[in-house]
């Protein structure tokens, strides 16, 4: 793969106390990750530096204004740096409201780029919620954030690990609030937006199963009803719009199945039941999709770790993972504009 066409991905550095720039800096001496994309960080030179120290790792910076001006090559970082904390009074490990701003700063970057269609594509970092809240940013989380900053009304969010797809129909309700929420329609328009998103992501085979909620999914009424008022008449009402959709599928089966290709993905009811499945297959693999933005983004599926943090043992695996799979969708990525 020539380097004129591989994609450019930008990844905002994370919160600067958390694990994200040493988990960057791991990835990025990583021979592979320059095999398959042009990678490029936003976030703060300074403190990359300190995370190579804490690393025990030697990788040249070059910092740019654009991401054309970039070497991409290994054993160079690029970066846009926009010098946004006082790296003598930052304390790695600790909330500190300068990293939430400057958190948020680095994905605000990165999204511009992504809108100006300099970069492919985003794999995010973790970033802190007490971080943001104390530098008075209005949001709890990246999928706030992009969807704020792009004007996206309810991404959809997305994991992949191995060869299995999961899609989340409720993510943080509690169980009572999220069963609540499981209607018909809602389950319609969640297959049909997961139907969207597959082929977004340029999958063909776009065989979705819903998995059940109750054991056995319900045996008829036994168990439960939930699947005879809603679920099922919701599957029904997507294949009669076309959606190639099957279920419900009870939920002790319908993941591995799907982890050995018999569905393209599986449209879990609620956080946990997705979350568990993805996470038991291969915790540091399973990487977050979000859907329904103008571009595409993964992301690690963990948080900041600032128990770990500065102490050089965050593993880069998940960050590698993320990288690796936003330069795998990039080319068959249908951008909102296209």
């Amino acid at each position: 793969m020539s380097t004129q066409t591989k994609p450019i991905i930008a990844i905002p550095m994370g919160d600067p106390a958390g694990i994200g720039p040493e988990i960057v800096v791991k990835a990025l001496s990583n021979q592979k990750i320059y095999d398959v994309c042009q990678p490029l960080v936003i976030g703060h030179s300074e403190v990359l530096k300190r995370a190579m120290d804490i690393t025990h790792i030697s990788l040249n910076i070059n910092e740019i204004k654009d991401p054309s001006e970039g070497k991409y090559k290994h054993g160079t970082i690029d970066i846009v740096s926009l010098n946004n904390v006082d790296i003598d009074t930052l304390e790695i490990g600790k909330v500190q409201a300068q990293c939430g701003k400057a958190a948020y700063e680095y994905i605000e970057t990165a999204v511009g780029l992504a809108l100006d269609r300099k970069v492919s594509a985003l794999a995010t970092t973790p970033i802190n919620k007490e971080s943001l809240k104390a530098a008075n940013v209005p949001f709890i989380g990246h999928t706030e954030i992009l969807a704020a900053l792009t004007n996206t009304n309810d991404p959809l969010t997305m994991f992949e690990v191995r060869n299995m797809r999961i899609f989340f129909l409720t993510r943080h309700l509690s169980l009572k609030d999220a069963i609540a929420a499981m209607t018909k329609e809602r389950v319609c328009d969640y297959l049909i937006r997961c139907d969207q998103a597959l082929q977004r992501l340029g999958v063909e085979n776009r065989k979705i199963a819903v998995a059940a909620l109750n054991p056995h999914g319900g045996e008829n009424g036994l168990f439960g009803r939930e699947e005879i008022d809603e679920i099922l008449p919701g599957i029904q009402m997507a294949q009669e719009k076309g959606i190639n959709a099957v279920g419900p599928v009870p939920a002790d089966s319908v993941f591995h199945h799907a982890l050995n290709g018999r569905y393209a993905a599986v449209l879990s009811l609620y956080h946990d039941q997705g979350h568990i499945a993805a996470k038991m297959a291969d915790f540091e693999r399973t990487i977050s999709i979000t859907n329904g933005l103008p571009f595409l983004r993964t992301s690690v599926d963990h948080g900041t770790a600032f128990d770990i943090a500065g102490k050089g043992m965050a593993s880069s695996v998940s960050m590698e993972e993320a990288i690796i799979l936003a330069a795998k969708y990039a080319p068959k990525f249908q951008p909102s504009w296209a």
